[in-house]
């Protein structure tokens, strides 16, 4: 697709600018708020689900399929400006929903957990282990949210089931309790729900 039209627009143009530097910045503060979160106390809470297994180490299957499945969505997104735009903008919101449930609900990690150590935060924070980043699972929220914005039917099952995939993982790995997991793909649709609405009424305006 053709994306010189969008580019032609300047307040389109503007907007995308200020979209993926608000990202970068999010981003940043997230960083900064897990090391943070780290440091602070928790509670932790028995999770009948979690009791259920030992927990195993699927690290690399986790993130084999998260980075697999965010450079295909990444490829297929900039064939569409419009379509990337609110992918930044829905990912920036759930990462601002994600800071805001971390910081009102402090938890500690299940009792056995198997650290599953993300390469991309380690390398962007101060390479200190994190194992607070709770409620909620943002991995299984970044890929629902990928589900949701993808329009090609196709690659739009492959996410769907690539959510189901590392919600299951992160759970077999006792990284998140369950309600984590649970609760991921409400967050991603109501980023999704908000950054649409927001694209809707600037393409009007």
């Amino acid at each position: 697709m053709n994306n010189k039209p969008a580019f032609n627009n300047k307040k389109f143009k503007n907007e995308f600018i200020v979209s993926v530097a608000l990202l970068i910045l999010v981003l940043f503060l997230l960083t900064r708020f897990l090391n943070y979160v780290e440091l602070r106390s928790g509670f932790s809470f028995n999770d009948p689900i979690l009791n259920l297994f030992e927990p195993v180490d699927l690290t690399w299957f986790t993130f084999g399929i998260i980075y697999l499945s965010i450079i295909v969505a990444v490829i297929l997104f900039f064939r569409n400006y419009e379509i990337f735009l609110l992918a930044v903008q829905s990912y920036t919101i759930m990462v601002l929903f994600r800071i805001t449930a971390m910081y009102l609900l402090p938890l500690d990690p299940p009792v056995k957990m198997i650290p599953l150590t993300d390469p991309f935060v380690e390398f962007f924070g101060t390479g200190q282990l994190l194992t607070k980043d709770l409620f909620f699972s943002g991995h299984t929220a970044t890929m629902f949210l990928l589900f949701l914005i993808t329009e090609i039917k196709s690659v739009k099952y492959l996410f769907l089931i690539s959510t189901i995939l590392i919600g299951l993982f992160v759970l077999l790995q006792h990284v998140h309790y369950s309600i984590d997991v649970f609760s991921a793909p409400f967050f991603s649709y109501c980023s999704y729900k908000i950054a649409f609405i927001i694209r809707k009424k600037v393409s009007v305006s």
